[in-house]
């Protein structure tokens, strides 16, 4: 039996998990029988969680598609101003709550993301299989640096991580899922990751010194671990901090203008150019 081949083009921020000799080009993928579209786009080293779009000669397709000898591949990742639905990929249902679990190597990012409200489980002791398990059970989405552990087939919502520092590892996030809106300062426990209620004085008291007693008026309790709260240098800190990350990624999101003086975003015409551009000679493709 001879051994057939198929071609391959990512897009976009895909393109950060290829090397440099095969980023922005096509790929060539050989292989025997009929793999499925997800094995192959995996078996090049991207984890299926990073795909939003998959087009198979311009027809869009689900993971399970086989690939057949010829295929031309077009594979999308997620675009925050593009509208795919109806086309792309079906993963069980939209996300409705933004609660993340986050891997083991990541606590820095893990007490950001608890600062700016977002509900994130994270503990240094977490394997693999804990992640997807809570993943799956609690309808999270996985944040992580491992490609690995997005590539298991149990995972639905994830993203790997590209920065390396914390700061802007937030802000990559909260770029990445559109959260900013969401954003609710200082409400959870940063070691814990609890629910901080506001408490009277006289509750805690015996948890605080005099002199912050006496310097401050309003006081939050931890309702998992009971850790107490106040707004100091530290809060103060924290939050000129975030106001600033917030501005900084405001002025990034503002999109430019198209020759025709429309308001468009850069990676629209990525996409939208890579849809309508016609493959090469395209064939009838059906999934079983």
């Amino acid at each position: 039996m001879a051994k057939k081949s198929a071609s391959f083009r990512f897009y976009a921020q895909l393109n950060d998990f290829l090397s440099s000799n095969k980023k922005q080009k096509e790929i060539k993928y050989a292989f025997w029988g009929t793999p499925s579209v997800k094995d192959a786009i995996e078996s090049l080293g991207i984890p299926h969680s990073e795909v939003e779009l998959i087009l198979v000669n311009n027809e869009p397709v689900s993971f399970n598609c086989p690939i057949i000898n010829g295929d031309m591949v077009g594979v999308f990742p997620v675009f925050r101003s593009f509208d795919t639905s109806g086309v792309g990929i079906d993963r069980g249902g939209s996300i409705k709550e933004f609660m993340f679990v986050i891997d083991a190597n990541m606590g820095k990012l893990a007490r950001l993301m608890r600062m700016a409200g977002f509900d994130s489980l994270y503990s240094s002791d977490f394997e693999d299989d804990q992640i997807v398990s809570i993943a799956q059970n609690e309808r999270r989405i996985i944040l992580t640096r491992d490609v690995n552990l997005l590539k298991r087939g149990a995972v639905i919502h994830g993203y790997f991580v590209r920065a390396t520092d914390p700061w802007k590892q937030l802000s990559e996030v909260l770029l990445r899922f559109d959260l900013h809106h969401r954003v609710k300062a200082f409400k959870r426990c940063l070691p814990c990751n609890g629910v901080l209620e506001l408490v009277d004085k006289d509750e805690v008291k015996d948890q605080i010194l005099a002199q912050t007693a006496r310097s401050y008026q309003q006081f939050f309790r931890c309702s998992s671990c009971g850790k107490v709260y106040w707004q100091g240098s530290h809060y103060e800190r924290m939050n000129r901090l975030l106001r600033q990350l917030m501005e900084e990624d405001h002025r990034r999101r503002i999109p430019s203008r198209s020759p025709d003086n429309k308001l468009v975003k850069p990676e629209d015409h990525d996409l939208k150019d890579s849809i309508n551009k016609p493959m090469k000679t395209p064939k009838v493709h059906q999934e079983h």
